[in-house]
């Protein structure tokens, strides 16, 4: 019994470690280059996406991160200022230096002005091949 009680508490403290940081470490010199996609467009999709990314910055801290979300095909939606809910939650993300890019290419076909996009959104000719760049440049490709 007493056997049992030890390795269930030995679990359990080790199921909590602390995640150990890959070399080298994040620093405002080198922040963690992160880049996430949006291409769906159903709310759960989009909100998973932008709690992944809070989630990111609550771990590392905004000056520790370099992060951009990418949206295009029906992804786009996240980035349209009439979608107010998500629209909200874009802004506060903004507001902590993540970077909003929205694909040229889909705006076109889905004929989206660059006025319907909330302020500050980059637009990139192609989404797929900004992702592309990025991560041969070196970042990180989450999809969530």
């Amino acid at each position: 019994m007493i056997r049992k009680i030890i390795l269930i508490a030995l679990l359990s403290v080790l199921s909590y470690a602390d995640t150990v940081f890959a070399e080298p470490k994040p620093s405002l010199v080198q922040p963690r280059e992160i880049i996430f996609s949006i291409n769906r467009g159903d709310d759960e999709t989009i909100q998973h996406v932008l709690s992944s990314a809070n989630n990111v910055l609550k771990f590392y801290g905004p000056e520790m991160v370099h992060m951009r979300i990418v949206a295009y095909y029906h992804g786009i939606r996240a980035l349209l200022k009439k979608e107010k809910e998500i629209a909200v939650r874009v802004d506060a993300l903004q507001q902590y230096g993540v970077e909003f890019v929205a694909c040229e290419n889909t705006m076109r076909t889905k004929h989206i002005k660059k006025e319907e996009l909330i302020d500050d959104v980059e637009i990139v000719t192609a989404g797929i091949v900004e992702i592309t760049e990025r991560v041969k440049e070196g970042w990180i490709y989450i999809v969530p």
